[in-house]
């Protein structure tokens, strides 16, 4: 489970757009914020499955991900582009598919590989027809296999776009001012096609989304009020489905991140946590130069699941 919204600078009134992300995963599950320092590979052994390299050198990205996966669940890269992703569930059956790419692994390669909306956009679609979908999004080893398909927000500092997927199936839609996804198919036409008749989505999933779209009906959307909605447990109707998620034993917020996506030349920063957000502190961040000093050239890990929760 997990929320996502962005608002283009329409509705910020501000040459930037906002985007910003909980992550919903097992409560256990270790989940470390790491930079990415960019590099050309021979092959890419993403989670499940290898996949061709990139022709050119991969971007630096911010990347926020469960420690078992090699993928991410959000993150940002150093032109701009932040990249998020739902577990949803429609007429196909996941759990019929062979290994192949999770939506973590492309949430990774979009933002690797993709230096505008629209190109990572175009990223994720084409590596999803060309390798597949497939495989368990959860740790084997840990909460145990569980599959699903994937709907991602992809936005830049002037563009966004909504992709919801059926396997290898996707459809694509532009994002004009604000949006939020959550995890339902929400593209009319794909919705009508390919929702799970028996989802849950009126009692689990529903008041998480209307309530991230009451936020950005406020204009301008600001900063502050976005973060106070991923600490929020006021939208739900059953115990703990909130946005900031508390349900023992199946699912918690273990992740979040509010990304500034700068139209105006200053660099673009990221606000990162492991854990609850209604009990964590952001970290902010400047994406670029100066975090690259910071953390040096290799790379390192930013915030670590054992830094944020005492284990």
């Amino acid at each position: 489970m997990c929320d996502c919204l962005v608002a283009l600078p329409t509705a910020t009134g501000a040459p930037f757009t906002l985007f910003a992300k909980n992550s919903d995963r097992p409560p256990t599950e270790a989940h470390d914020v790491v930079w990415s320092r960019p590099r050309r590979d021979d092959v890419v052994r993403a989670t499940h499955i290898a996949v061709a390299p990139h022709p050119a050198a991969t971007l630096g990205c911010l990347l926020s991900r469960p420690r078992w996966c090699w993928g991410a669940e959000h993150g940002v890269n150093e032109a701009g582009v932040a990249i998020g992703n739902e577990a949803i569930y429609t007429t196909l059956d996941p759990r019929c598919a062979e290994p192949a790419l999770i939506g973590m692994d492309l949430v990774r390669l979009g933002l690797e590989r993709g230096d505008s909306a629209r190109c990572a956009a175009e990223v994720i679609v084409d590596l999803l027809e060309r390798y597949g979908q497939g495989g368990s999004g959860h740790d084997p080893g840990g909460a145990g296999p569980r599959s699903y398909w994937s709907s991602f927000l992809v936005a830049d500092p002037a563009d966004a776009y909504v992709i919801e997927t059926s396997g290898r199936t996707s459809a694509t839609e532009r994002v004009t001012g604000v949006r939020a996804i959550s995890n339902r198919t929400t593209i009319p036409a794909f919705d009508a096609e390919h929702r799970h008749p028996r989802q849950p989505v009126e009692r689990l999933v529903d008041p998480r989304w209307h309530a991230s779209r009451r936020v950005l009906s406020a204009r301008p959307v600001e900063i502050d009020a976005v973060t106070m909605h991923l600490r929020s447990h006021r939208s739900c109707v059953e115990a703990g489905w909130s946005v900031c998620m508390h349900v023992p034993d199946v699912e918690a917020t273990t992740a979040s991140m509010v990304a500034e996506l700068r139209a105006d030349g200053d660099p673009h920063r990221a606000w990162v946590l492991v854990g609850h957000p209604c009990e964590e502190e952001y970290v902010e961040l400047v994406i670029g130069d100066e975090l690259v000093a910071a953390v040096g050239d290799d790379g390192a890990t930013i915030l670590r699941w054992e830094d944020r929760r005492g284990a």
